[in-house]
Parts: structure tokens; sequence; C-alpha cells
């Protein structure tokens, strides 16, 4: 399988654990689905890379929870379906590069787990938008493995 660079703005198939799933004492996410890669860090010595990702989902957030909408221009360009969805920024989950919860693309076999690269312009929205959630304690990390 090829496995990219996690860089940010990357936008990946990974089994996705939600925060209320991850409080139920779950380990695994219900559904793949893509997520963004918005950073990643060296955690230890040994140069394991910590990777931080936000879900992209069909179901509209609520008042609530500030997502930002993906245009169906960028959505075209990942090859995503033509559904509306959105980058949730009051979650997140963390996890060492790879990791087990990566996936390979649908009907792809064995090509990628990448579906390309957000632009820079909205992926540096979606950057200050979790940055602001971040500070003002809206938004909720799962660490994972």
């Amino acid at each position: 399988m090829d496995i990219p660079k996690p860089i940010p703005g990357l936008v990946i198939r990974y089994s996705y654990l939600w925060h209320w799933e991850y409080l139920k004492g779950r380990d695994e996410g219900q559904k793949d689905r893509p997520c963004a890669i918005i950073a990643g860090y060296r955690k230890d010595e040994s140069g394991n890379l910590r990777v931080v990702v936000l879900p992209i989902t069909h179901t509209a957030p609520s008042a609530l929870m500030p997502a930002l909408e993906i245009p169906k221009k960028v959505k075209q360009m990942l090859k995503l379906d033509n559904d509306r969805s959105w980058v949730i920024l009051t979650e997140w989950n963390e996890f060492n590069w790879p990791g087990p919860d990566v996936r390979r693309l649908p009907n792809k076999g064995n090509d990628s787990i990448a579906y390309g690269v957000l632009p820079p312009d909205l992926f540096y929205e979606i950057a200050q938008a979790f940055k602001t959630s971040v500070i003002a304690k809206r938004a909720k990390p799962v660490p994972r493995s």
C-alpha cells in the first residue's frame, strides 16, 4: 500500500473514533471516513510521528458544533461523493503515523490511503477555525494508538 507523508492538508481514509464513542470505552471507529490531517509532530526520542486528524462527515453540524463545509469543487478534486460534507472542528483523533486505523481508499485496491490535498486557502481556514475551537476549549481530543 502506498503510504504518503502525513503533510498538513492531506485527506486520508481513516477509522475515526468519535469522542462520544471514546467516552463509551470503544477503541475502534464504527466507520471509515475521510479525515483531514491538521498537524503532525514528534512525540518521543524514538521518532514516532503523531498525527492530528479532523473528521469529515455528511451530517450537517448543529449551531453548537463549529464546522466548515467543503466546497463542491474541492470534493470533486478529491474524488469524494457529491453529497454535502463538513470538516468538524470540535474534536480530533491523534495517533502514531501511519497506525492500524488508516485504511485503503474504497475500490482502489492497494493504491493509496489518500484522496489528495486540500487547497492551501481552505486548509488555512480550517486550521485557523480549529485553533480557535481549541483555544476556546470547544474541541476535545481522542488519543489513539
